[in-house]
């Protein structure tokens, strides 16, 4: 769903918002060619002879004239754990006010995931959420009751008026969230890789260690492709800050931009292939072309992990 597809210019309540970012999901998978995934949340299996008829759904029968038996709730339901990285690059771009046009990283990502919570909600499945920048901010186990999910919504709130200077190393948070998560469990992880050391290897060793225990891990990496990736500013001396290190530049983004694209493109190559090796799924995430890959990205993995 494009933001511009929601009526409401400000972010009033994040639980109301991610109601109209599902509807219109479902909506546009209703009218899409994308079978496969059960988009009315109802949940149901082909019946094989042989089994027994007590669950089959005889009003699916009527109108499919297939049978189908209902599943329980025991064999649908997932453990989700959502992970956020709250540090000073995610709130770029920076904005006074945070609009449904006008979001930073850790905002698109704040409305993203009260998205995954609803659909999470939906099909019963539980939720946690993790919050980190240069300490671990914020944890809470997975549970499926509307008062869990009310208080998450309210953290994931906090994050849409907050600021941040903290740096973060990633990798070292990432290792404290995957000693917490014991059950296996589907994880989600919001952020934009950036951190001030050099150390890829930590960082790709962290996400390796999300996947102990079999959980299956979904690396959603949340950028704004118009200036993160494709280096898009008018050709006017710019002076270019580090938000995490404070770090300045003074330049002509015209003399460096074919350099600066090739080296981020280098990198998202490297984390992608690294993704893969690991068996993480790698979701490119650019925060101006809304929510439906990251939806997508859920019921993918709710479907393998059935």
């Amino acid at each position: 769903m494009n933001l511009s597809e929601v009526k409401s210019a400000e972010i009033k309540n994040l639980g109301i918002l991610a109601k109209q970012v599902v509807e219109g999901f479902i909506t546009g998978m209703h009218k899409s060619p994308f079978h496969g995934f059960s988009v009315e949340f109802s949940e149901h299996k082909l019946y094989n002879k042989g089994e027994s008829t007590r669950h089959i759904d005889w009003k699916l029968f009527a109108k499919t004239e297939k049978l189908y038996t209902k599943k329980y709730e025991e064999e649908t339901n997932l453990r989700c754990h959502i992970i956020i990285d709250n540090s000073a690059s995610m709130h770029y771009p920076v904005v006074k006010t945070q609009t449904l046009n006008n979001l930073n990283k850790v905002g698109f990502s704040s409305v993203a995931a009260a998205s995954l919570m609803e659909i999470l909600k939906r099909q019963s499945d539980a939720v946690g959420l993790s919050i980190y920048s240069d300490t671990y901010e914020y944890y809470a186990p997975e549970k499926g009751s509307n008062r869990h999910r009310s208080m998450l919504l309210g953290q994931l709130e906090k994050l849409l008026v907050s600021n941040s200077t903290a740096k973060t190393e990633t990798y070292k948070y990432l290792h404290e969230i995957a000693d917490k998560i014991h059950r296996r469990s589907l994880i989600f992880l919001f952020t934009d890789m950036f951190q001030p050391s050099k150390d890829n290897e930590a960082l790709f060793a962290a996400l390796r260690h999300l996947k102990y225990n079999k959980h299956e891990v979904v690396l959603f990496h949340t950028y704004d492709s118009e200036t993160e990736f494709n280096f898009n500013f008018d050709n006017a001396p710019k002076k270019f800050v580090d938000l995490e290190t404070g770090e300045e530049i003074n330049v002509y983004a015209e003399n460096i931009q074919e350099k600066y694209t090739q080296f981020v493109n280098n990198y998202f190559k490297e984390l992608k292939s690294k993704c893969l090796q690991y068996k993480i799924d790698y979701v490119q995430v650019d925060i101006q072309k809304g929510y439906n890959k990251i939806l997508t990205a859920y019921l993918i993995s709710r479907k393998k992990n059935k």
